[in-house]
């Protein structure tokens, strides 16, 4: 195990470390933004050793973003070069590491496979699953969270150019990925800004402090007046969407605590609109908002506008895309929130 650790830690990575401006070259970042690790422990010894090579800002830790890892088998039988996702997070409030929900894994794999699969037109070897013999919950992990890989076997082990080629030619896939995933605002595994900034500010007002990721927003945090811009477009897109239903639209959000008025006949129905860039499973509501949103029930209606993307380049800010789903007879179910600070009456 010694002997392993040696190998994972520090000859695999030294080694790949000597092909790094190859690689970078071939992601399409700087030397200095590229990072290479090994890790065959924490704690315990693991059962699935890995060694990885990974964007320093895009990957700044395991738990985040995409890499490309050499993972190895707990039997010692194969080797993978994968194309990999982040699989598990870390729960701030349980102080623990959990699994990422298989639906978040698949999200993420259906975004990624068509921004690579033309480069992988011609490469036949490449496979979509992993077998790593893992008995270990991390280990269990890994396999849904490759998107691609090569397999090698210990008694076939290719020659060392092929193996420098096929690092090369991931580390291509891996900048594609990269370079999409700058054309968006946030990533597409980032929870919703709103959600993180919303938690956030209520910790700065119960004087929590903050530190790491969390003090970062996760590092998508929106400016004011991108916060804007979304707010306009979604109204705008849910304004459309309704028109289509036969309503007339009226946008009472500067004076009503709800965004709009819709009237078809003799039926009146006050809407909610929300706009987020993440993929709207949750969204930040006030406390005026439930309540009001209650009382209108059944003649109610809440509209997500999601995925809604951000253009900041050549010095101008755009609001484009996004998806509506609504529901109407919006019924705000206990159960559906989840409190994110309370004001509390002290015992005086």
């Amino acid at each position: 195990m010694d002997e392993r650790g040696k190998l994972i830690r520090l000859d695999l990575p030294r080694a790949i470390t000597a092909d790094l401006p190859f690689l970078a070259d071939a992601i399409g970042l700087p030397l200095d933004k590229l990072g290479v690790e090994g890790r065959d422990a924490t704690g315990a010894k693991s059962q699935i050793p890995w060694v990885r090579v990974f964007g320093l800002e895009q990957s700044p830790s395991v738990r985040e973003g995409w890499c490309i890892v050499y993972l190895f088998s707990a039997t010692g039988e194969r080797a993978y070069l994968s194309l990999m996702q982040s699989t598990t997070m870390w729960i701030r409030e349980d102080k623990v590491y959990k699994s990422r929900p298989q639906h978040d894994l698949r999200t993420r794999a259906n975004w990624a496979r068509p921004v690579v699969s033309d480069a992988m037109a011609d490469r036949t070897d490449l496979i979509s699953e992993v077998h790593l013999d893992s008995s270990s919950k991390v280990g269990k992990t890994y396999p849904p969270g490759n998107l691609v890989a090569f397999e090698y076997t210990w008694d076939a082990i290719p020659p060392e150019s092929v193996l420098r080629n096929d690092l090369r030619f991931m580390a291509g896939l891996l900048g594609r990925l990269y370079a999409a995933e700058a054309e968006i605002t946030p990533r597409p595994e980032m929870p919703a800004p709103e959600v993180v900034e919303a938690e956030e500010s209520a910790a700065r007002a119960a004087g929590r402090r903050m530190s790491g990721t969390a003090a970062r927003g996760q590092g998508f945090g929106l400016t004011g007046p991108e916060r804007k811009l979304i707010e306009l477009h979604a109204v705008h897109m849910a304004t459309g969407y309704f028109e289509k239903l036969g309503w007339s639209v009226e946008d009472v959000g500067a004076v009503e605590s709800f965004d709009l008025l819709l009237r078809r006949g003799n039926e009146e129905c006050r809407a909610e609109v929300k706009g987020t860039t993440s993929r709207g499973h949750h969204v930040v509501l006030t406390r005026a908002e439930v309540e009001k949103q209650r009382r209108y029930f059944p003649h109610n209606a809440l509209a997500v506008v999601h995925s809604i993307k951000l253009d900041r380049r050549h010095g101008r800010l755009l609001a484009f895309g996004g998806v509506v789903e609504c529901t109407t007879g919006w019924e705000v179910e206990e159960a559906d929130l989840t409190p994110i600070s309370y004001v509390y009456r002290t015992p005086r």
